[in-house]
């Protein structure tokens, strides 16, 4: 099976797993969660050049935001999967290991804060978040099970669970 479609597998598995993450954060701690109806309103307003928002529950709404945002998510957690798995053989020339994929995906952190929680109006860092720690405390939760969850997904594909 092709880096790709193993990168796929095991990003679409890391992206599960951060979403059921979201769940028992959300029921069992009563922490809030991504609200990807937010997320797809800022994708939705790429087009038009507007990047940065102060508050993006102020901007107006686009068509099927919610369906955007979810759709980002996934994409974004795919891309994640194939790109950790070609920096992994391509660059590094090792094999997954549950280090390094959730050290791949603590680097990856750079992303919701440098660029999609300021474009959402929440600041670098979430730092004009209601409660900024908290925020990025749940980032970093997130993403150390996002990294959990793709060496699980290759684990799977390494034993040939998947392999017919």
């Amino acid at each position: 099976m092709s880096i790709f479609l193993q990168g796929i597998f095991i990003g679409l598995l890391a992206t599960v797993l951060i979403d059921v993450w979201a769940l028992v954060l959300k029921f069992f701690f009563k922490l809030p969660t991504t609200n990807w109806a937010m997320v797809g309103r800022w994708v939705g307003h790429f087009h038009s050049g507007q990047f940065v928002h102060q508050a993006i529950n102020e901007v107006e709404s686009v068509a099927s935001e919610n369906a955007l945002g979810w759709l980002t998510h996934y994409v974004i957690g795919l891309l994640y999967g194939i790109a950790y798995l070609w920096f992994i053989f391509t660059v590094l020339n090792r094999t997954p290991s549950v280090v390094s994929a959730i050290i791949f995906s603590l680097v990856l952190l750079v992303a919701p804060w440098f660029i999609m929680q300021p474009g959402l109006g929440l600041g670098i860092f979430a730092r004009y978040a209601p409660k900024p720690w908290l925020t990025r405390g749940i980032n970093v939760s997130v993403h150390i099970v996002f990294g959990m969850g793709m060496y699980l997904g290759w684990w799977l594909l390494d034993i040939s669970v998947f392999n017919l």
